[in-house]
């Protein structure tokens, strides 16, 4: 499990970033005792899908 801190720096975002995109539901996150805590494993995944979704994206358009 991941803090706000431990999740930007893996992520190479800011703290503000994180809050910011966690409380839009963009990234999977959830909260203990009132504060957000993320997994890595979700995390991770949550990339590759976002990396997929630009690749397909970025094919769809020059196809």
């Amino acid at each position: 499990m991941l803090t706000i801190k431990e999740a930007g720096e893996h992520l190479q975002l800011t703290e503000r970033t994180i809050y910011r995109v966690a409380g839009t539901k963009k990234i999977p996150a959830f909260k203990v005792g009132g504060t957000s805590r993320f997994s890595r494993a979700d995390i991770d995944e949550w990339i590759r899908r976002q990396s997929g979704e630009q690749s397909d994206d970025h094919m769809g358009k020059q196809g």
